[in-house]
């Protein structure tokens, strides 16, 4: 081996060694250096495409687990032996017989399965198997990312295809992944990683430009922290103040988002005062007092205060936000925290380890995947899962005031389907912030929601791309794919009714489209296509509703509009889509949107409606 590299694994696996000595006692250590010595024998003859040898890599994901993810001593075994069962002759039964069926789990669970063939793809498979440990385990999803963070780390030595290949499944998966176990550091890495190795050039960009940016701003932010400092100590307020720079992710996406420039982006920086965490006062109170005295002598910005304490992230990130008005006349994001809350947001899910906690944080997390684990095919699979990663949330209000978390985006639908199904399927209208809205409206934080109902309503087909939650896409793909179906395409021309005299016409993958026989682009397809012709039977069937307008025109009188819309609802039952009128000289001219089932039905409605006093004409009209 050569000497650079056996002085880098020694340096790493004595600092690593040390750090666990602190919180294991010699029988736990004396697993743990067996751990390495077997991964170490296992990987002798191995090395990456770095050239290095492969145990750096295993010793490097044992680090992660123990220093950054603060976990234990099984995890950190396992993570030693991560790749021994996938690379190696070494199998499960030898891990089980020398350190537990524990580690032999952990182990089993983050080993890649090698199928002659995959039910969906090698990395859908590969996606599946790493959630479903999440039924039994956490762990094994943190030993994971560890594993695809230092691949992250040390990416600059694949092939540009490879490159690609590992850069989108972590921004695709693993990065949102990150961000749900509430790893928020991970996941900022992680984002930012992809981003440099799919998109280099824009990469470079942006970070060439944030460094200059940020020296030019050096200055004045440094003043302005330091009279934060200042206003603090003088209030007898023990605290420290950071400024934390957004990573070149996180502004490109801002700028995609936005469709503006860097200079044009707010949000690239952010000043985070942190707190001891206190005693005898909580942590809420502790971050008003802060936000108290700071006010008193820097202005607010109206509507910046987000309490993420009292409302925490999905994730379950905490912090209070306020953005002020620096003596610069720029508005400055401040984020107040205590030592807990910096520490569970780089920790997440792994940082408060009680059983109790543990447990709870496992059946939440477990209930978003369930619905989405089981019933769902290849890409469909994968789309819902990471739907539910969403990279940023809100939460709004039922009336009641329970809180329900949504995507950044999310419309009342939405809201409307994570309530209960059978709100979203019968939903009418939405009451935000008690004003009368429409479904499709998009929510904001701290919105609350109303839902009206009615028994007789049904999703509508334009739904699907008013919503973005799974379980809301889920629903509607379901109850749009059983709902029956006609055997024929209807021409868009001339849009015939069962009733009407048509024609079929099959084209080469067999599809039949039907037309009226006095339609021109049937007359031209018999010309050109005679052999296509077939005979069709176009007959009325209750579960098929099919949408006219017609055309009303009558001499305008005291209660005609009246009349006409009480034949429509009242008398034949028929809901309206749409209807339009004008006045020309006491002329009144209607168009009237609603849905038939037939000919039949459209012609008894017109007679109806032209036996109504003063209507002198109404006619079927072809949109």
């Amino acid at each position: 081996m050569n000497d650079i590299y056996a002085v880098e694994i020694n340096r790493s696996i004595d600092k690593l060694f040390a750090y666990m000595a602190k919180r294991c006692n010699e029988e736990e250590m004396c697993r743990v250096r067996n751990a390495y010595e077997l991964a170490a024998e296992a990987h002798s003859k191995q090395f990456r495409k770095s050239g290095e040898p492969y145990i750096i890599h295993p010793i490097a994901v044992a680090a992660i687990v123990a220093e950054e993810l603060e976990l234990g001593e099984n995890p950190v075994i396992s993570a030693f032996l991560h790749d021994v069962v996938e690379d190696t002759d070494y199998t499960i039964e030898d891990i089980q017989s020398r350190f537990g069926d524990d580690v032999a789990f952990l182990v089993d669970t983050v080993t890649k399965r090698k199928k002659d063939s995959y039910q969906h793809s090698k990395q859908v498979d590969n996606y599946r198997q790493i959630l479903e440990s999440v039924h039994y385990d956490i762990r094994a999803l943190l030993i994971k990312l560890a594993d695809r963070l230092h691949n992250m780390r040390t990416l600059e030595s694949m092939r540009p295809d490879k490159q690609m290949k590992i850069a989108g499944e972590t921004d695709y998966f693993y990065a949102p992944l990150a961000n749900r176990l509430g790893l928020y550091h991970i996941k900022t890495e992680l984002e930012n990683l992809s981003f440099r190795y799919r998109c280099p050039r824009d990469y470079a960009v942006v970070e060439q430009m944030l460094a200059a940016e940020r020296e030019a701003d050096r200055p004045r932010l440094d003043r302005f922290v330091a009279e934060i400092s200042r206003i603090l100590e003088n209030a007898g307020v023990e605290a420290r103040t950071e400024i934390r720079y957004r990573k070149p992710y996180s502004i490109w996406r801002k700028m995609q988002a936005k469709g503006s420039d860097l200079r044009h982006v707010d949000g690239k920086h952010y000043i985070r005062i942190i707190y001891p965490n206190p005693q005898g006062l909580s942590e809420k109170n502790q971050s008003l007092r802060i936000y108290a005295t700071l006010t008193d002598h820097f202005k607010e910005r109206p509507g910046s205060v987000s309490n993420y304490i009292d409302a925490p992230k999905e994730n379950g990130y905490q912090s209070f936000h306020v953005k002020l008005l620096s003596e610069q006349g720029r508005w400055e994001e401040i984020h107040i925290s205590s030592e807990r809350m910096v520490r569970n947001s780089r920790l997440g899910c792994a940082a408060e380890r009680t059983e109790d906690n543990v447990k709870a944080w496992l059946e939440k997390f477990k209930s978003i995947l369930q619905d989405v684990a089981d019933d769902s095919h290849d890409m469909e699979f994968m789309d819902g899962v990471t739907s539910t990663f969403y990279n940023d949330d809100i939460m709004v209000f039922t009336p009641k005031g329970r809180g329900v978390i949504l995507p950044k985006g999310a419309t009342a639908l939405d809201f409307a389907f994570e309530i209960h199904s059978k709100v979203g399927e019968r939903a009418v209208y939405a009451r935000i912030n008690g004003k009368l809205m429409s479904l499709r409206t998009v929510l904001h934080r701290g919105d609350c929601v109303e839902i009206g109902t009615a028994d007789d309503a049904k999703p509508e087909p334009e739904w699907m791309a008013h919503v973005s939650t799974y379980r809301a896409k889920r629903f509607l793909r379901g109850y749009f794919a059983n709902l029956p179906r006609l055997e024929y395409e209807r021409c868009p021309h001339c849009n015939p009714l069962p009733g009407d005299e048509v024609v079929g016409f099959k084209d080469a993958e067999g599809r039949i489209t039907l037309h009226k026989r006095d339609c021109s682009v049937a007359i031209r397809l018999a010309s050109q296509h005679g052999d296509s012709i077939i005979s069709v039977n176009f007959e009325e069937n209750e579960a098929f509703l099919y949408p006219v307008r017609i055309r009303v025109q009558g001499i305008d009188r005291y209660h005609l509009m009246s009349d006409l819309i009480d034949c429509i609802t009242d008398k034949l039952h028929l809901t309206m889509s749409s209807l339009t009128t004008e006045n020309i000289d006491r002329i009144a001219i209607c168009n009237i949107d609603f849905a038939v089932h037939s000919l039949s039905e459209l012609q008894m409605v017109m007679e109806s409606i032209g036996r109504i006093d003063g209507i002198d004409e109404v006619m079927h009209v072809h949109v």
